[in-house]
């Protein structure tokens, strides 16, 4: 395997404009090169407002093929001969899909998403900017001329008001489909359901972030791939969460998430896991166990740093908040808390009385003593846990950033900024009752890139 990751870039500096597509790539999902730039936009083309998102396929020849939102002009093509997809050819027919008129019943201001199916090529393209979320599917013979044929499926029912449908991602998962996309108002989610006369039906709807206030400092755009190994590999973006003279001034913003492997459970719903070999950059390795806690802050000495993975099974007796402070400074004004809420409704009943909906909060609104900090917005998650179940948690630390997976069903990830180089220690806590961590295990991370102190 080789993976290749293809993203928004502008070359002119670390702010929103003159959008390139960069290009990196692995043969281990740890360890990544960088290459020039795929794309770029050509003057007086298609494509000379900017070589907006899209995805790549292999076309029914094997030739590697992008399909792109390409400004001022609409979904363009391009294709590749080189073995390591660093130069591409955009096709003169180009824009294949012009920009809609006023009268077109569809919009392609979302990035397109395109697949073979055994009569055709199909795509579809979302509605950013407008609500409710609906994508719009196109079918072609052979990628240059495209019919419009109808909305994939129309979204509202599990969104919000004024949510839209931003890079569709749409792929089968075991016996159904999923269609990945962000909102400009929530961020990442996705729809689980069933794909039939080339209609989509959600049917299930999970969120992989909260945009309290748009989608600063959280996970967006999400697309995936399957791998050699047959495992579907969603790759996101995590935006910046520092104001946008700071990312500026610092000549780079926004990082990808780390690489997390999808499937399905035999109810249809998601799983989601960091992929396995992020455990290649693991080393001092620490275990503790059976810690109880009883409505007190346990400091974890042997555990910290900022550069950090680590793996914890809790119980509760009667805590009714209980989890992790990470990133903490030796007098508590910083540090980001990852917690388990087992009573959200308050309902005034005895633990194992209380219903088993609960609330994981990753809460950064004492992250940071830094006034860079644009956004404290918390990112939580609902789940039912009934009590006497396990609550296991991967946490990652990479410097400015947490990402949490839970039960590995469950993700949530922010941009923290701690402002002390002594902001790496560790603590573990419970709040009105007694939780226990059955077992912790800590690693400190290695770099994939050569760092500089």
């Amino acid at each position: 395997n080789r993976y290749h990751i293809f993203y928004q870039y502008n070359p002119d500096g670390a702010y929103w404009g003159n959008i390139h597509w960069g290009h990196a790539s692995s043969e281990d999902l740890v360890h990544w090169t960088d290459h020039p730039v795929a794309l770029a936009p050509t003057p007086g083309a298609p494509d000379a407002g900017g070589c907006w998102s899209g995805t790549a396929f292999c076309n029914r020849d094997g030739v590697p093929t992008l399909i792109y939102h390409g400004v001022p002009g609409g979904i363009c093509i391009a294709t590749s001969d080189d073995p390591m997809l660093c130069t591409w050819t955009k096709h003169p027919a180009n824009p294949v899909i012009p920009e809609p008129s006023a009268s077109d019943p569809y919009l392609i201001s979302g990035a397109p998403c395109a697949w073979i199916e055994p009569d055709r090529y199909y795509a579809v393209t979302g509605n950013s900017i407008h609500s409710p979320d609906t994508a719009y599917l196109f079918a072609s013979q052979d990628l240059l001329r495209w019919e419009y044929l109808h909305p994939l499926y129309e979204g509202g029912r599990f969104t919000q008001a004024g949510e839209d449908c931003a890079v569709p991602d749409f792929f089968p998962l075991q016996d159904r489909h999923v269609l990945f996309f962000a909102s400009h108002r929530c961020g990442a989610q996705c729809y689980i359901g069933t794909y039939a006369d080339h209609r989509f039906v959600p049917q299930r709807h999970r969120r992989l972030a909260y945009g309290e206030r748009g989608r600063v400092g959280i996970l967006n755009e999400c697309l995936s791939l399957k791998d050699g190994s047959g495992r579907r590999i969603l790759f996101g973006r995590i935006a910046e969460g520092r104001y946008g003279q700071v990312t500026r001034a610092a000549g780079w913003a926004g990082i990808f998430a780390l690489p997390m492997v999808l499937d399905l459970d035999p109810t249809g719903d998601l799983l989601i896991e960091p992929a396995g070999e992020l455990d290649a950059l693991r080393h001092d390795h620490h275990h503790l166990s059976d810690i109880r806690i009883d409505g007190a802050v346990v400091p974890l000495a042997e555990v910290g740093g900022n550069m950090l993975q680590i793996r914890t099974v809790w119980t509760w007796q009667d805590a009714e908040e209980f989890g992790l402070k990470v990133c903490c400074s030796p007098d508590g004004q910083e540090q980001t808390l990852i917690r388990l809420n087992t009573n959200p409704t308050q309902a005034n009943a005895a633990a194992d009385q209380v219903r088993p909906l609960r609330q994981l909060i990753l809460d950064p609104a004492r992250s940071s003593l830094s006034d860079d900090v644009a956004s404290r917005d918390t990112q939580w998650c609902t789940f039912d846990l009934p009590y006497g179940r396990q609550l296991e948690l991967a946490v990652f630390i990479d410097r400015s950033v947490v990402e949490v997976f839970a039960n590995g069903r469950h993700y949530l990830t922010k941009r923290i900024y701690p402002a002390g180089r002594d902001s790496v220690h560790v603590q573990a806590y419970a709040v009105a009752g007694r939780a226990t961590i059955r077992s912790l295990d800590a690693w400190q991370m290695a770099p994939i890139w050569p760092v500089t102190a």
